[in-house]
């Protein structure tokens, strides 16, 4: 099954340009081991960090180009999208129990990608 793996955290690039150099190393540390744990039980499909959500656009609805289109992310929010992953593993269990290995400052979305 493949799994969308979605990080979250408040304020998160305000933290990010924070973090000293040794923090950020341990981030990139649970990262790996996340991808190791991954790579034992399935397959680490892509994954990639997301830029600052002022640099995002919305198209919400309507009808061809009459759609508006918003400058940021979906939601308003003080949680910020910083980065996702996509993974193949056997069950949800799995996508979750690996998921735990990611930087405990992050809510983790574990979602299921639709079979198509």
């Amino acid at each position: 099954m493949k799994f969308l793996v979605i990080m979250s955290e408040t304020d998160h690039y305000d933290r990010w340009a924070e973090l000293t150099d040794a923090d950020r190393a341990d981030v990139f540390a649970a990262f790996e081991r996340y991808e190791a744990a991954v790579a034992e039980r399935g397959q680490l499909l892509g994954g990639e960090g997301l830029a600052h959500p002022t640099e995002a656009r919305t198209l919400r609805p309507g009808t061809g180009d009459g759609r508006p289109v918003t400058e940021g992310p979906y939601a308003e929010t003080a949680e910020q999208i910083g980065g996702f992953f996509l993974v193949e593993l056997p069950d949800l269990d799995a996508a979750v129990s690996t998921a735990r290995l990611l930087p405990e400052a992050f809510s983790i979305e574990v979602r299921p990608v639709v079979p198509g």
